[in-house]
């Protein structure tokens, strides 16, 4: 499932005059996994741009050497 579609199945319901969405569990997780997705993309593009700038020089695009990193991460 979509984002879209998660979107799609939101419900409307009004509680004390105020007007509220209301999204399945199964719906709302499909829309986090979306927008998470939808981050990497982003993340992905702006590192391989960054990459194409410093013309393929992964150390002056900024990049880190995994074996310099892991240790840290783990």
């Amino acid at each position: 499932m979509t984002g879209l579609e998660a979107l799609e199945t939101v419900q409307y319901v009004t509680v004390k005059g105020k007007r509220l969405a209301v999204i399945g569990l199964d719906d709302w997780e499909a829309l986090i996994e979306w927008l998470e997705t939808f981050e990497d993309i982003k993340t992905a593009r702006e590192s391989f741009n960054a990459l194409k700038a410093a013309g393929g020089d992964r150390k002056k695009a900024g990049w880190l050497k995994w074996d310099d990193i892991k240790e840290e991460l783990g």
